[in-house]
């Protein structure tokens, strides 16, 4: 082998070593993601974990049919260790998604922490679901108490599927009849007192929970639509609300075979 190019191949095999070392740190590393997949998802309207989900006092609920599912993405922790594999993996599957760490836990350095911040923005969530519901029925809530129980499911997201179980549980559809028309309903979407629906996120792996448990509509924040049809599973009906007006309107419509709102 001439000189140069044997001292050439030398250069080449001392440069590869630390071009393998970077590679090897990046397939290895921890990288700033979360990978997330479909969740769990709860019926309001019925029990969890032994408890009903909605509980009313001061008014008579009335007895529903059908369901109305909140729904949940779930998450690898704070902690866990994400490398360059799983970020890849993730891109190519449908059924699992990479999240910025940052977005899925925008608050707290350990799992304690944001737990607790979670079960914070489930109250509220809580709270402003309650009085949006009762706002838009004009019922006063120092004469109806509504009490609202979830366990193991923090963050805000719930919300508009909290103020349509309140809804259904007092006053249905207006004429004697349920909001769900019988059909396994799901849908996400945070909710203001003043009954505004807003963004959540991670829509895409809603929508397959809410297939896996049974669901053939989902209502998704209108601004999310985009997202929600990318990798819409098949037979489930997307309907965009804006308001939980909106959202009562949308389910009486398609119980009485009116105009339904679609993405």
């Amino acid at each position: 082998m001439p000189v140069a190019l044997a001292r050439r191949s030398r250069v080449l095999a001392a440069c590869a070593v630390p071009v393998a070392a970077l590679l090897a740190v990046a397939v290895f590393a921890p990288l700033p993601f979360s990978l997330a997949e479909p969740g769990l998802t709860a019926d309001v309207l019925g029990s969890k974990k032994g408890e009903q989900v909605i509980t009313i006092s001061g008014a008579e609920p009335r007895k529903t049919t059908g369901e109305l599912r909140m729904t949940t993405i779930a998450a690898t922790g704070p902690d866990a260790a994400v490398g360059l594999d799983d970020v890849v993996d993730g891109w190519f599957r449908a059924d699992r998604a990479v999240m910025p760490r940052d977005s899925v836990y925008p608050v707290g350095e350990n799992t304690d922490e944001i737990e607790e911040y979670n079960r914070a923005e489930m109250r509220e969530s809580q709270d402003t679901a309650t009085a949006a519901a009762l706002g838009h029925l004009g019922r006063s809530p120092k004469d109806v108490k509504v009490t609202l129980r979830l366990a193991d499911v923090g963050g805000p997201s719930a919300g508009l599927m909290f103020a349509l179980g309140i809804v259904d549980k007092l006053d249905g559809d207006g004429r004697g009849g349920d909001l769900t028309g019988g059909r396994t309903i799901a849908g996400t979407g945070t909710i203001t007192a003043d009954g505004r629906v807003g963004p959540v996120g991670g829509v895409p792996l809603k929508t397959r929970a809410a297939k896996r448990d049974g669901a053939t509509v989902f209502l998704v924040p209108a601004e999310e639509c985009g997202d929600a049809r990318a990798e819409l599973p098949k037979g489930l009906r997307l309907i965009p609300v804006t308001s939980l007006e909106g959202a009562v309107n949308a389910l009486t419509a398609l119980e009485r075979g009116g105009r339904v709102p679609h993405c």
